[in-house]
């Protein structure tokens, strides 16, 4: 089916190519015209605190939604007759706004701070989607403009007035995947033909989920992850393809056989790794989270569209430049430079004037080449290397005369590496750790500064039953909870008009990421509330957040198992082999915990954390190790596949395996090291944002990809199929028999 796919495309591939032109478009104006529904949506798990969110929501729905504060300081004090009018009729405007509640610290105790100095007014509005949140903090932040005092400061505090904004990193990440692919290719157009590829792949991709949008409940920020795995394997599958297709130019096929060839193999080992990749993804179904199904399909989809376009829009491009694929000109090299160059400098600045100008000069520069000869010239290649003087066949034939010494080291470092993750603890980051200058920060220091920093993740205790109805029963409960040791300061809210249901607002002494606050919700919920007999739950988003941590938790040995087993089924059927899969899967569970490590060496541990520019250690958040198994597991088997689809393919051909394990990594390990340079560049750029979120994610795919294709894929699976030798590829007979076949090296011609 490949091979006619392959012919197909190279026979029709000037209405291949327009094809997928029209198809981009197509997408591309349907989804402008239909719009986009995505809504980040992170429904609490069956806990203490949904309990308390249900109760809110059916009696008092303004405090069930987000929270958040108005914080104001004067050095005149917050009490002056100035200062409390204008917030006085400053929080009446706020209180127009539709599903608005303020407790203003005039009418409410325990909000202005012992010296007078710093006061916050509580905002409860009720649930709504994350762009009406957005809209609504942008209309209070405008009616402070109204409202102005020489010397009162106003800041804006809690998940309400939280802003987000990613990273130029898939520019950052596209620039580099440049500079790398004409270094590993040595041609431009051999450099564009992923480059294209991808991008083309990756606007089918985002249009389709973002009409997907519309029936599928997907969170805002899916077509940013799309766009990250989408470019990262959308090169890497395109960078092999392409890879093989120069390999068969250089052995004397024509430019049919050649493309043919590079998809019925290099095209098989794109869809069986994109297949575990998928496999990977769908695994986060079992999370039993709307949000994180949302992004599977999201992901899913871009990574479909990567796996098609490489096997069909391609070929047909490689067709249509034919043998160019191995030429560049001073022209297209000098017009790369200039291009790149001006880019680079427009992301710094922010300049778009400087990225067109870089493109003027791309044109200009290839338009003179027409006129001055010189540039047309093409510049001339290092003579190739004899496939056993290249640095990667020695090195393979260096870890094989020392199996064990390499296979030991390598699981030592992995190990060592991964040793912090016995200490992980899942949570959520406060808003202390944004930057200094924005309005989130500024609040929560305040806050910190004048009333203590758990001020800034209060917990949301509900009460029922008689307590809730009697004001003496009702305080004897707030003071038992004002005097655990943790707590520093409680008070009572009514959250119902007929009297059954109670609200106790508790301030912890510590922060809301503390591990010391999260301590405190257990006690409260184990020890407190059950010894006072009254009918009460811990709430608010600081305890959601211990709940959620722990459900995940909970979950994440089913994702492992599902996405292990079926990755396990498969790549067993596709080699043949019983310890090839298995190692695989154990390899690939070593470089993941080792990035688990890295990650709680530097954001919990605090580690060197002041060199990514975040103030303090926090925990690890309770999202991360589950986007992160699904992502890089799936990237990992890409490599694994890539690589060991190779070997098989010696293997077969010389039924030797220690010859089929070098000439299987030296035919590899170039374009799988800039294909994972790529991945860590893409990656990396998240490091260079300021959300903790993002820099803690960013860093670990990052880890974890350069670890796996290092330490993993250049060093343990050579020395291990070393050790193992033949065994490498036994499967049991009565196993064979029950195994689909799959085939994945496909018809190659014999090398010369």
């Amino acid at each position: 089916m490949l091979i006619k796919l392959a012919k197909f495309s190279v026979k029709h591939r000037r209405m291949m190519v327009g094809f997928w032109v029209l198809l981009v478009v197509a997408l591309g104006a349907i989804s402008s015209s239909v719009g986009t529904n995505f809504a980040t949506e992170f429904e609490l798990p069956a806990s203490e605190s949904n309990d308390v969110q249900k109760l809110l929501e059916a009696n008092s729905s303004d405090r069930a939604g987000y929270s958040g504060q108005i914080v104001f300081a004067s050095q005149d004090g917050v009490t002056t007759d100035k200062v409390k009018s204008t917030m006085a009729a400053f929080f009446a405007e706020v209180t127009k706004l539709d599903g608005v509640n303020i407790a203003s610290p005039f009418e409410t105790p325990g909000q202005i701070d012992p010296t007078g100095k710093t006061a916050f007014a509580v905002i409860d509005i009720s649930i709504r989607s994350q762009q009406e949140m957005i809209d609504l903090s942008e209309k209070i932040q405008d009616l402070e403009t109204k409202f102005t005092v020489d010397g009162l400061q106003i800041e804006y505090g809690g998940e309400i007035f939280a802003a987000f904004e990613l990273p130029e990193s898939e520019a950052y990440g596209l620039l580099a995947a440049i500079i790398i692919l004409v270094i590993a290719f040595g041609s431009v157009l051999a450099m564009g033909l992923p480059i294209g590829t991808a991008i083309l792949g990756l606007g089918v991709g985002v249009s389709t989920v973002s009409i997907a949008s519309q029936l599928v409940s997907m969170p805002d920020f899916t077509t940013s992850l799309v766009a990250m795995i989408g470019l990262g394997v959308g090169i890497d599958y395109a960078l092999f393809i392409v890879t093989r297709y120069r390999e068969c130019l250089a052995d004397g096929l024509s430019v049919e056989d050649s493309v043919v060839e590079a998809v019925d193999t290099s095209g098989r080992a794109v869809i069986f790794a994109g297949i575990t990749v998928i496999i990977s993804l769908l695994g986060l179904f079992v999370m039993g989270l709307a949000f994180a199904r949302g992004l599977a399909i999201g992901a899913v989809i871009g990574v479909l569209f990567m796996i098609v376009a490489s096997i069909t829009f391609l070929p047909a491009l490689l067709a249509m430049v034919k043998h160019r694929v191995d030429t560049t000109t001073r022209a297209a090299l000098v017009a790369l430079i200039a291009f790149v160059s001006c880019a680079f400098v427009a992301l710094l600045q922010h300049n778009l004037q400087i990225f067109f100008a870089g493109i003027i000069a791309t044109v200009v520069i290839m338009v003179l080449s027409f006129v001055i000869k010189p540039l047309r010239q093409p510049i001339k290649h290092r003579a190739k290397k004899a496939k056993e003087l290249t640095f990667w066949y020695r090195w393979s034939r260096f870890i094989q005369r020392r199996p064990w010494t390499a296979a030991i080291s390598a699981t030592a470092v992995l190990l060592v590496l991964s040793a912090p993750l016995a200490s992980i603890r899942l949570g959520f980051g406060d808003t202390g750790n944004d930057p200094e200058e924005s309005t989130v920060r500024k609040a929560y220091d305040l806050i910190a500064a004048g009333f203590g920093p758990g001020f800034n993740g209060p917990l949301y205790i509900t009460v029922q039953g008689e307590t809730a109805g009697q004001p003496e029963k009702l305080q004897a409960f707030v003071d038992t909870i004002s005097a655990t040791e943790g707590v520093a300061y409680a008070q009572a809210v009514p959250a119902s008009v007929d009297g059954s249901l109670s609200l106790v607002i508790a301030y912890p002494k510590t922060a809301p990421q503390d591990e010391a606050t999260y301590d405190l919700v257990k006690f409260l919920r184990s020890d407190v509330v059950p010894a006072t007999g009254v009918d009460a739950k811990v709430g608010g988003f600081t305890a959601a957040g211990s709940d959620f941590a722990t459900a995940l938790g909970s979950r994440m040995p089913y994702l492992f198992i599902g996405v292990l087993s079926l990755s396990f089924l498969l790549l067993m059927a596709v080699f043949r082999s019983l310890l090839v899969p298995l190692k695989a899967v154990i390899m690939n569970l070593l470089s993941i915990g080792a990035a688990y490590g890295v990650l709680v060496a530097v954001f919990q541990w605090g580690w060197g954390i002041s060199l990514i520019g975040i103030g303090k250690a926090g925990p690890i958040e309770s999202w991360a190790p589950m986007m992160l198994f699904a992502i890089v597991f799936g990237l990992s088997m890409d490599y694994e596949v890539f690589l060991l689809s190779r070997v098989k393919e010696e293997y077969d051909r010389t039924g030797d395996n220690a010859t089929a394990v070098a000439d299987g990594l030296t035919a590899t390990a170039r374009v799988i090291t800039a294909a994972a340079l790529i991945m860590v560049f893409v990656f990396g750029a998240f490091v260079l944002g300021w959300d903790r979120d993002l820099k803690l994610f960013g860093l670990g795919l990052a880890v974890a990809v350069f670890i796996d294709a290092t330490i993993v894929r250049m060093v343990l699976v050579p020395a291990t199929m070393e050790l193992l030798g033949d065994r490498n590829w036994w499967l049991p007979e009565w196993i064979n028999k029950l195994l689909p076949k799959i085939d994945v090296e496909g018809h190659h011609h014999p090398h010369s």
